[in-house]
């Protein structure tokens, strides 16, 4: 009979005795090698590539002499934004400005826009027709709130770039998805490009888009397409691959051409799934409306940042709430419309117009009669200035006595934190030779997912290293990982906390929704007053904005375990914490890595926003490119953070992979 074979002890294993060799090297290298190779601690000026100045040459180029023969680069990009121009100014004129006549302070108004209250009846509408009266009284009840708050006009000026950017995102990913969808060699090519433009931070490629098509709301509404058109291409691609074979098989049995069983079959049949991608062109979209307040797009966006250059904590919070508002609205909707089931085919038997469409001939009606009322009765028209509510004095009042009551107590926990954690942290990243950094990263790769991850993780490395961004990059994961461990440290019990009851975890629900919509500027203007600016106000501003995904990700995955599991462990005698421990939080470790990936990911988007307030990292560099103009410099930086971001999420993919096979949990 055969003997089970003893597993051998851990240091007998090659993987530790591999890792235990790479250690004592890098130990010896960082305390003797200095005097001898002192280009592993810095790496030569001479040694780095000239690629910033090669991207800034070339978009020049394109800027000054490229040219098609009838026409420049410059005139086709001009004429892009004027033909985008075209339907935003009509959206614009009948939600937020009215028709016009005439240009700047010297323009007259012909027609008012559509009134509040008739805005607020057609969204109250179409929340009706898609779920029923609850949702109704919701989306009513959200843009109510704007008029009375005093945020009509900017939340008006705000969906009307959703409003045309929104429908740009949704067919640009669904276009993409199909093509990637049906040729794999696009989907190849197409998916790298994809994990770049998700990852690189949006001032990036602010840049180009600024000098290429002007200070305007269309450069905005451009760069809201860039950033929120990735999503909806991976859910295309992700949809249309969970259509069953057999739907696609009757398709071509019925004698269906390419196109027909495109769009009579697979998109249909997909339809569920595809909406949930446009939820997320929704919420992203919105998610740049502060960011793209920078290049002309105003609205609440410019709001909020005009509250942070002059530390109005009061209006910057009241813009913020204003989004979310209009975020929470805008994602009921489309939930609602996405999960609407579909309607008896009964409209063809009705003969007048207003049978068939009952929910746009009233809303025209009010529409109308809102119209004339607003003409000689103001508070139709518009809310009364006057009887706007804020909270904006209170908000300031409460930061005013915080800081007059705490501020010894906030300065010693700043200064503490600083002295003991951060610069010292600091200060070991900086010095460590760029060999060993390069090094160690292969080697978790290897690791963990063997050569080809391990070469993916050296390279996009060596990439940061040869542009010049190393340091800075060291400094990007020095305040980038310190916000991470503290939001975990922070995150993970709060969602364990969360996962035990059902009332519980639907309040967190409620606030973490609320966080992730909150604009990202909004996250800064209350720590700045507390704690001025530095690395320290940064990384609270960054916990704040990242610390969601690992609240929300460790509570589904904590309520995810197989409650006969939990059941068996009760019978066996285990103890709530042995339960805890022992069961539930081994099988929702894969979630957990998951959430702490995305943590990561919002880390790294929110470096580049606390530049703002004096951070000397990549998304410094990134900022100091838009601000100049200097497309090259901006660019290799955002790449620089954009690498950053693959090799963690292709490590911690790889960490959770493992993890699930060694629990039997892989698909």
């Amino acid at each position: 009979m055969a003997m089970t074979s003893k597993p051998s002890p851990i240091w007998q294993r090659p993987m530790f005795q591999l890792w235990s060799v790479a250690f004592v090297v890098a130990v010896l290298v960082q305390q003797f090698a200095k005097p001898y190779a002192a280009w592993a601690f810095k790496f030569p000026r001479g040694w780095q590539t000239r690629l910033r100045y090669h991207i800034s040459d070339f978009s020049d180029w394109l800027l000054n002499d490229a040219t098609f023969g009838l026409f420049t680069f410059t005139e086709m990009t001009r004429a892009m934004a004027w033909l985008m121009n075209i339907p935003y100014s009509g959206v614009k004129s009948l939600l937020a400005t009215g028709l016009l006549q005439g240009q700047g302070s010297d323009a007259i108004q012909l027609l008012p826009p559509l009134s509040w209250v008739a805005v607020v009846f057609i969204v109250g509408a179409l929340g009706y027709y898609a779920r029923g009266w609850k949702l109704a009284v919701l989306a009513a009840g959200c843009f109510t709130y704007l008029a009375l708050f005093g945020q009509w006009q900017g939340a008006m000026i705000t969906l009307s770039s959703i409003i045309i950017a929104v429908p740009f995102g949704i067919l640009a990913g669904l276009f993409l998805g199909l093509g990637a969808h049906r040729w794999p060699l696009f989907a190849k090519i197409i998916s790298p490009v994809l994990d770049i433009m998700q990852t690189v931070p949006v001032f990036a490629y602010l840049v180009p888009i600024l000098v290429f098509f002007g200070f305007s709301p269309i450069s905005a509404i451009i760069a809201t397409i860039i950033y929120a058109t990735p999503p909806m291409v991976r859910i295309t691609i992700m949809a249309l691959g969970q259509v069953p074979s057999e739907l696609s098989d009757l398709g071509n049995m019925v004698g269906c051409t390419p196109r027909q069983k495109t769009w009579k079959v697979m998109i249909p049949s997909a339809k569920e799934n595809l909406m949930v991608g446009v939820n997320q062109v929704i919420m992203l979209s919105l998610n740049m409306v502060i960011i793209a307040s920078m290049i002309g797009a105003g609205g609440l966006g410019f709001t909020v940042l005009a509250a942070l250059r002059r530390l109005d904590i009061g209006a910057g919070l009241e813009a913020g709430f204003a989004i979310v508002v209009l975020a929470i609205a805008l994602d009921r909707l489309s939930q609602g419309f996405a999960q609407r089931g579909e309607q008896s085919q009964l409209q063809s038997e009705k003969t007048t117009l207003f049978k068939r469409y009952p929910y746009t001939s009233v809303s025209l009606v009010v529409v109308i009669i809102t119209g004339v009322i607003g003409l000689f009765w103001g508070v139709m028209q518009a809310w009364p200035e006057a009887w706007f509510i804020t909270t904006g004095k209170s908000a300031n009042e409460a930061m005013k006595y915080i800081n007059i009551h705490y501020y010894d107590l906030l300065e010693g926990i700043k200064t503490s934190l600083l002295l003991n954690i951060m610069i010292p942290t600091k200060r070991f990243l900086l010095s460590l030779p760029w060999p060993v950094v390069i090094g160690f990263l292969g080697l978790a790769g290897y690791t963990l997912k063997g050569w080809r991850l391990s070469l993916l993780c050296m390279v996009l490395a060596g990439f940061i290293l040869i542009t010049g961004q190393w340091q800075k990059a060291m400094v990007t994961v020095y305040l980038c990982g310190i916000s991470v461990i503290i939001a975990a440290l922070i995150g993970i019990p709060i969602g364990i906390m969360a996962s035990t009851r059902d009332r519980l975890w639907n309040g967190t629900k409620v606030v973490i929704d609320t966080l992730q919509t909150m604009p990202s500027l909004a996250y800064l203007m209350p720590v700045v007053m507390l704690f001025r600016v530095g690395d320290f106000t940064a990384m609270i501003a960054i916990i704040a904005y990242a610390i969601t995904p690992a609240i929300r990700y460790t509570a589904v995955g904590l309520r995810q375990v197989d409650p006969q599991l939990i059941e068996a462990g009760v019978v066996s005698g285990c103890t709530p914490w042995q339960i805890l421990t022992k069961i539930k939080l081994k099988l929702a470790i894969p979630q957990i890595m998951l959430g702490i990936n995305q943590t990561v990911m919002l880390a790294l988007s929110m470096l580049v926003i606390t530049a703002l307030v004096g951070t000397r990292d990549l998304g410094q560099e990134v900022y100091i490119g838009l601000t100049k103009a200097d497309i090259g410099r901006g660019m290799v930086a955002g790449l620089s953070i954009a690498f950053i971001a693959i090799i963690t999420d292709r490590l911690i993919t790889a960490g959770s992979d493992r993890i699930k096979q060694r629990l039997g949990l892989s698909s």
